[in-house]
């Protein structure tokens, strides 16, 4: 028996932490949420594919430093009149011949465009890794969003089910106040339509709810089916009001955000297009050579003491003996080729201009997305304190009236005001709350700092 019941017992407690760890895995923090969106988002695959592209262009400039190499070979079946290349002369018969030959040549001068093609790829290599950089800090940030969008949606839905609850035991209260005759039935009637109200409230946050996780999920490329559920972290920031100055965000951001490197990096590329271009007007020489050979059916065989004389002289034989090699420099200079090299330099100034007009575009681009984000902080601060405060003279409001509801001395209608008023700013104090602490991780993801909801 114990045989038995021991396997069966490891089993069922690996069975146990399986599905305890996959219930586990459903609950996704910002930070998992992150995690996976850059190891698996699409679009962050294809600009990675990009990196590997520009690493092989990067690969394909330093290998053009090398000599090039290339091999021919041919092979005719010709009749009639024509030119024998192996006998070099005109015959009219049926001849089979070929040819065999290598040809490398090797730039030793050409204005120094090669060089300055390597240092272009090794620089649109590393602005292809920043561009990566930026998608993935685009998303993160996309994320954050999306996820305090659904705690928001949360606590309003939460907020919303509470008004029920305290509708329903009113109505409770009402009911026993009109059984007494101490309320007339108007006022049940009144608070029963403002309890459908809100109950309609909550039907509608829990769409909202639903919509913020699909926006959630869409980011992530999950299905909306997937079994999926946010933590739900307690977030301990102090809403201070306290934050950087503009001028210490703006620094740290222009020194480390990869849209502002990458921009510096076009800059750089730019000009080495400019630099490529004038090589372009320079001489170019290269040094060449090559070794060459043919076959002819018509080529005779000289040797006079063999039997074979008057036949065609063997395939290797005349392989061997039509060998030619050549060694050279060629000097190649530009005169006039339809003003083409002095306009492609024109172009690439031009483009070298607007590439430092895109820098400090990106730069004002930057500069003005910090002022919204600490505009928008200061803003939402200044809501959230004054909504606070206001919070607890509603409270007393809402109270007050409640209880001289409850004893006859108040009617309906002031009852569902206070009430609704007190809902309105309850909810005014979440959206404020999340939006200053969105706002603040922006400006903390500007300065270097990661984003996350524990801090």
């Amino acid at each position: 028996m114990k045989k038995h019941f021991l396997p069966l017992l490891f089993l069922f407690t690996a069975f146990f932490v399986q599905s305890f760890l996959q219930a586990q895995s459903r609950i996704w923090t910002l930070e998992n949420c992150i995690e996976y969106a850059l190891q698996n988002n699409i679009q962050i695959k294809q600009s990675e594919l990009n990196i590997e592209a520009s690493g092989v262009s990067l690969l394909e400039s330093k290998l053009s430093l090398l000599p090039s190499l290339n091999s021919s070979a041919g092979y005719s079946y010709n009749w009639g009149r024509y030119l024998d290349q192996a006998l070099n002369f005109y015959v009219d018969r049926e001849t089979r011949q070929g040819n065999l030959g290598l040809n490398a040549n090797l730039v030793l001068f050409a204005g120094l465009q090669k060089q300055n093609a390597i240092k272009k790829q090794k620089i649109d290599f590393l602005a292809s890794k920043y561009a990566t950089d930026k998608m993935k800090d685009d998303i993160s940030l996309m994320l954050t969003q999306a996820y305090l969008s659904i705690l928001f949606n949360r606590e309003l839905l939460k907020v919303a089910r509470e008004q029920v609850v305290i509708s329903k035991e009113q109505i409770a209260r009402t009911e026993k106040l009109v059984a007494a005759g101490t309320l007339a039935r108007g006022s049940l009637l009144e608070i029963q339509a403002q309890n459908a109200s809100e109950e309609l409230a909550v039907i509608n946050y829990e769409n909202s709810l639903d919509l913020a996780y699909l926006d959630l999920l869409q980011i992530l490329d999950l299905p909306y089916d997937t079994d999926f559920e946010i933590d739900v972290p307690v977030i301990e920031i102090e809403i201070t009001g306290e934050l950087p100055t503009l001028a210490t965000v703006y620094t740290l951001a222009s020194e480390r955000l990869p849209q502002i490197k990458k921009a510096e990096l076009d800059v750089e590329s730019a000009y080495k297009d400019v630099a490529i271009a004038k090589g372009r007007l320079s001489p170019t020489l290269s040094l060449v050579s090559g070794w060459g050979t043919n076959y002819s059916s018509n080529f005779p065989d000289l040797d006079t003491t063999s039997a074979n004389f008057g036949e065609v002289m063997a395939f290797g034989d005349q392989v061997r003996n039509n060998q030619s090699r050549y060694l050279g420099l060629n000097l190649s200079i530009p005169i006039f080729n339809g003003y083409q090299a002095s306009s492609n330099v024109s172009l690439a100034k031009i483009s070298a201009t607007n590439a430092e007009y895109n820098y400090q575009l990106t730069l004002n681009t930057l500069r003005k997305s910090i002022e919204q984000a600490y505009s928008d902080a200061r803003g939402a601060y200044k809501s959230y304190v004054a909504t606070r405060q206001s919070l607890t003279s509603f409270q007393e409001s809402f109270r007050y009236t409640e209880q001289k509801f409850n004893v006859g001395l108040s009617n309906s209608l002031d009852y569902n005001i206070a009430k609704t008023q007190l809902a309105s700013v309850e909810s005014e104090l979440i959206r404020a709350r999340y939006d200053y602490i969105f706002k603040q991780k922006i400006l903390e993801f500007y300065m270097g700092l990661p984003l996350t909801l524990s801090r």
